[in-house]
């Protein structure tokens, strides 16, 4: 990312007096003290979730009972997504200590770290949870990223998060289970604008059939109407306990690497070399932009680190893993030409191509139903359900 202004007080954008999300945030807006409205959003759901405090922790015990209830009488009660990182290893602890009895389940992309394998394996059997794991065919893995490079658009890892949603629902659907546990915090993540982080099946397949050369047969797609199975017909239940109870990553970090010689990765997703390569050098490189700022900002409205700090973070260029740009063009199959073409051509948005979005929005009273029955994330309500109030940046 272009260093702006290193220094938050001397910059020429307007930044959120509370966080450090600026102007060129999607849809953002500033109340009259200069807070921005995700600021305002991340309080309304502390306030409605009382995440962290009494409301929260009880509802997330009442939630844990129906959960054993439900489950009475089957092998497992729960479902819980997992790579290896911080939030998913710790949601395994989590469940454990409150008495369920889940399944690990994950979506195999082919390019986990060796990091993440072995966390995977020291956790799951430290805790005695088995694990279901859905692995692609690794060409076709690679085709589907390959059509996102070719598309010049910013969510080159996005089938990665709906590939585990759905395998999620399918193995919960195999094993009769009804709830679906996942590890997200909006306290230390927030909810990322969908800006340039927008994904569906629709978008997912367009862009595929546009760009990719190996067809679609092992990657667990997720259409419309398969996603609308699962929440409405199935009503599988997604739960995100961090939602509720008091979730500090960093108190985490250290429990797992006391407890289970667990080993840190280096930064948020990064326990996944696709992943780390869109985080540290796509998106930077090609969009000159960057996602490190929800978690910097999710940090300053914690109070664990200064505004000043915070910026100076994330204007500054990204930790680059060595050889991580040698490793992609392999994997995929670049020239060192072809890379440098399409690296810099112009970016194009997900606007461009084919997806639910406007379906999405038609529907906003039904997905409100369905987000406050736990039966699809609120953050997906909040962030796929409502127009967009300008052009993403």
């Amino acid at each position: 990312m272009v260093n702006i202004e290193a220094d938050i007080n001397k910059t020429t954008l307007k930044v959120c007096s509370r966080c450090i999300y600026d102007e060129r945030v999607a849809s953002i807006s500033f109340d009259e003290e200069g807070v921005c409205n995700y600021c305002h959003q991340l309080e309304q759901l502390k306030k409605d979730y009382g995440t962290g405090e009494k409301k929260g922790e009880e509802e997330f015990l009442k939630i844990v009972e129906q959960i054993k209830e439900d489950g009475k009488g089957k092998k497992y009660d729960c479902i819980i997504g997992v790579s290896g990182g911080t939030d998913s290893s710790y949601m395994l602890y989590i469940a454990k200590k409150h008495g369920l009895r889940p399944l690990a389940v994950h979506y195999d992309n082919t390019w986990n770290s060796a990091i993440a394998t072995e966390n995977l394996r020291k956790v799951l059997t430290a805790l005695d949870i088995d694990l279901y794991t859905h692995v692609i065919d690794n060409k076709e893995s690679n085709d589907i990223f390959r059509s996102f490079f070719y598309a010049d658009v910013a969510e080159l890892e996005a089938s990665t998060d709906l590939a585990l949603a759905e395998v999620m629902y399918r193995v919960a659907w195999k094993f009769g289970v009804k709830y679906v546990l996942e590890g997200h915090s909006f306290i230390t993540e927030g909810i990322t604008p969908v800006g340039r982080n927008y994904f569906d099946g629709k978008y997912i397949q367009s862009i595929h059939k546009k760009f990719g050369r190996v067809p679609m047969k092992t990657y667990p797609l997720m259409t419309f109407s398969r996603f609308m199975f699962w929440t409405a017909f199935a009503k599988i239940k997604k739960i995100r306990p961090f939602w509720y109870i008091d979730y500090n990553k960093e108190e985490a970090r250290a429990f797992l690497e006391k407890e289970y010689d667990w080993t840190y990765y280096g930064g948020h997703h990064l326990e996944n070399r696709i992943a780390a390569y869109f985080q540290s050098i796509y998106i930077s490189e090609k969009f000159n932009t960057t996602f490190r700022n929800n978690t910097l900002a999710a940090l300053v409205r914690n109070g664990k680190m200064s505004r000043e700090e915070a910026w100076r973070e994330y204007v500054a260029p990204p930790k680059i893993e060595k050889d991580l740009v040698t490793y992609f063009k392999k994997r995929l199959g670049l020239s060192d030409e072809e890379y440098e073409r399409v690296m810099k051509r112009e970016p194009k948005s997900w606007t461009e191509y084919p997806t639910y979005k406007k379906r999405f929005e038609r529907l906003e009273p039904l997905f409100k139903i369905l987000a406050h029955a736990n039966l699809v994330p609120m953050s997906f309500y909040l962030k796929y359900c409502f127009p967009m109030e300008k052009d993403e940046n």
